[in-house]
């Protein structure tokens, strides 16, 4: 009774505007037997399409092999299928699990154009799983509400379409009708969490309640509609303090309780990892209690908050970039680091800045400046860099992310924001493209 099931949930809870499937397909249990549904699918309802991805982690010997059955599969099945391989970030403070799955869904989302449905295999027991490990974490609605059925993705939704099915009916459809699948040995490696509780946990609960599954689902379902009457009630004050930069003001008699809930909302919206509430505590009281002449900011994953002029930023963590230099040459286009853009020192344009440097006068441009104090044009008097930022009022971290131009080792310009005035002239303009 499996496909006339999935079929009724695809016909309502696909986009009518759109009748293209891409299916993630990894080659277990569970993608196997939905691509064999959909095969049964499409021959029903030819005016449908689907086609598979396999992602390629590179974490397995044997990966190579899967991917070739992948593709033997999915053309048996009458289904097109490509191999997209992706290159997972490791480290001691990175999940391989979060990374690996953060991959395989940026590399998906690639093949999924305007009003397609992205399609996943994730059943009841992973929905289990997912329950009990938020429930470890001590996370609240957001995270108990585990995995929707459907959710917005890139241009299109992502669709669960077996989630209400458990892995045993799974596994029942997969034998009944012969279907062949790949066994990933990590899959049986209980050092990673999802697969003590797949092998040692789900086993006695679902012998002891019988019902889990169904108990599981509806407390997630609770979860998420709760999660969903908070997002629609902080909807209007949450639009007020979201400043036109994508910073968040928070009023100054905003509460504890609001606030957080509020910053909360403001980063699911930019779709990064959230933090854990210990992390969002120490948002709450160490960035936006921190005292005014303070540069706080908290890091996690790869982004962090930090505050400037009383509103809170989101940032990408970027690597040290003092001891990079380039040279600079007239009307050519310079590629300066980590998507800052290109500069160009042009003799054309209206706004001309700059004398012609000396032949002596190496042109270059770098981020870092530790030297005297400086004279910008228009200015009376020299003061240091630091005070000049803060007069023009640049945040802290765009400090170090700003291109210097240099002729020979002096400073003369500080793109965006002044020319110092002993090498201002008419002879060049300065373009920085981002």
């Amino acid at each position: 009774m499996l496909y006339p099931s999935f079929s009724r949930q695809l016909l309502t809870t696909h986009n009518a505007g759109s009748k293209s499937f891409v299916l993630a397909f990894s080659g277990g249990l569970d993608s196997r037997v939905l691509l064999d549904l959909m095969a049964r699918f499409i021959a029903q309802y030819p005016t449908y399409s689907c086609h598979a991805v396999y992602v390629h982690h590179g974490l397995s010997n044997n990966a190579d092999v899967w991917a070739e059955k992948c593709l033997a599969w999915a053309k048996q099945s009458g289904i097109s299928c490509d191999v997209e391989r992706v290159m997972v970030e490791t480290g001691n403070r990175i999940s391989l699990e979060q990374a690996a799955r953060e991959a395989r869904y940026k590399a998906l989302a690639k093949h999924v154009q305007q009003g397609d449905t992205l399609l996943t295999a994730q059943h009841s027991d992973d929905q289990i799983e997912t329950f009990l490990l938020a429930l470890k974490r001590g996370s609240g609605p957001a995270g108990l509400a585990s995995m929707p059925v459907i959710l917005p993705f890139a241009k299109g939704t992502h669709l669960r379409p077996l989630l209400n099915v458990t892995r045993a009916e799974i596994e029942q459809y997969g034998k009944a009708h012969q279907l062949e699948w790949v066994e990933d040995e990590s899959n049986q490696d209980e050092r990673y969490d999802r697969n003590f509780i797949r092998h040692q946990i789900t086993p006695r609960l679902v012998e002891r309640w019988s019902g889990i599954h169904k108990a599981v689902a509806r407390s997630s379902a609770l979860c998420g509609e709760q999660e969903a009457l908070l997002e629609e009630l902080l909807s209007t004050q949450l639009a007020q303090a979201t400043q036109q930069d994508g910073s968040l003001l928070l009023a100054k008699n905003t509460t504890q309780r609001v606030g957080m809930a509020l910053i909360r909302q403001w980063l699911k919206r930019q779709k990064v990892v959230m933090p854990s509430l210990a992390q969002l505590e120490q948002i709450w009281f160490n960035v936006v209690l921190a005292k005014q002449d303070a540069n706080p900011k908290l890091c996690w994953s790869n982004v962090e908050v930090r505050r400037s002029q009383g509103k809170l930023y989101l940032l990408q963590q970027w690597s040290d970039i003092s001891q990079w230099q380039a040279s600079l040459e007239l009307n050519a286009a310079c590629q300066l680091p980590q998507d800052l853009g290109a500069l160009v020192l042009s003799e054309s344009g209206c706004d001309k800045a700059l004398r012609y440097p000396q032949k002596d006068e190496q042109v270059t441009v770098r981020f870092c400046y530790q030297g005297d104090p400086i004279k910008p044009l228009g200015r009376s008097g020299s003061r240091k860099l630091k005070k000049l930022f803060q007069e023009y009022q640049v945040p802290s971290w765009l400090r170090s992310r700003t291109p210097f131009i240099f002729y020979g080792d002096k400073l003369v310009a500080v793109v965006g924001y002044f020319v110092v005035a002993d090498f201002s002239g008419d002879d060049i303009a300065i373009n920085h493209r981002i």
